[in-house]
């Protein structure tokens, strides 16, 4: 049985200059699944309204859909479609000692400290997470073992979506993110954090994009593509220059791949 990279490709026309850089995440990630031998599986269409279920919780249907398409597989990793990849990147699959994976959340700390304060008091009053721990949604290994635990999530979502939504719409304060960290918690799933260089992410707090004339570091990619495999470019905030994560996706891509 292979493994599967698994990416939501819907196209948010709100979130202008995020989606639109989907063809080159899609691009680096089907090269690298060949060089090692797993296969790209894209979440084209959505499985219903995004209104009512953000594409974020949707994917949480993953083993529903494998199931239909009766696909084999070993595991799973699920990535968000603003991530590019080195073509060198090793094969995360052979670290995860077959455990729920995920990549520690490194960008703003006030953020996730907020958002696990706020779902605590809604929700999960007598669970406890820590930032620390606290992984980011967009990079999640997976296998069949946790088939249960996503209808479990799904169960969470349903029973919950109005004031989840509520949430989402006042405070926000992130879509799954936070709630899958809590639902691992509460269900003793055991977790294995990866390397962070499997998804570098808010890569604007890490001076490792140029957004801006006044920027000491220069307009280069180069320490970016020193410092990890997997640069997830989510988060850009409004800049001079107009650059957002379509323009850095493409321009990662063309740099990395052009050889």
């Amino acid at each position: 049985m292979s493994n599967i990279v698994f990416m939501p490709v819907i196209k948010d026309p709100k979130r202008i200059g995020r989606s639109g850089g989907y063809e080159w995440s899609i691009k680096s990630w089907k090269f690298w699944c060949v060089k090692n031998d797993c296969e790209l599986v894209l979440l084209e269409q959505p499985l219903t309204d995004p209104a009512q279920m953000s594409i974020a919780w949707q994917r949480y249907n993953l083993f529903k859909l494998l199931d239909h398409s009766k696909m084999d597989y070993d595991q799973v990793l699920m990535v968000d479609a603003d991530t590019i990849v080195h073509p060198d990147c090793p094969n995360f699959f052979e670290e995860t000692d077959g455990k729920y994976c995920g990549v520690a959340e490194t960008g703003c700390y006030e953020w996730v400290s907020r958002s696990i304060k706020k779902y605590k008091e809604e929700f999960w009053s007598g669970t406890t997470i820590h930032p620390w721990s606290y992984f980011n949604g967009g990079f999640q290994i997976v296998n069949e073992s946790h088939k249960e635990f996503f209808d479990i999530v799904l169960d969470f979502y349903h029973t919950n979506q109005e004031q989840l939504l509520d949430i989402q719409k006042k405070n926000g304060l992130g879509t799954d993110q936070t709630c899958i960290n809590y639902l691992v918690e509460e269900n003793s799933i055991e977790l294995k954090l990866l390397p962070q260089c499997y998804n570098l992410n808010q890569l604007e707090r890490k001076n490792l994009l140029y957004l801006a004339p006044q920027h000491w570091w220069g307009d280069s990619l180069e320490n970016l593509y020193k410092a990890a495999w997997v640069y997830h470019f989510n988060g850009i905030p409004g800049n001079p220059l107009q650059r957002g994560s379509d323009y850095f996706m493409e321009r990662a891509y063309n740099e990395l791949y052009s050889g």
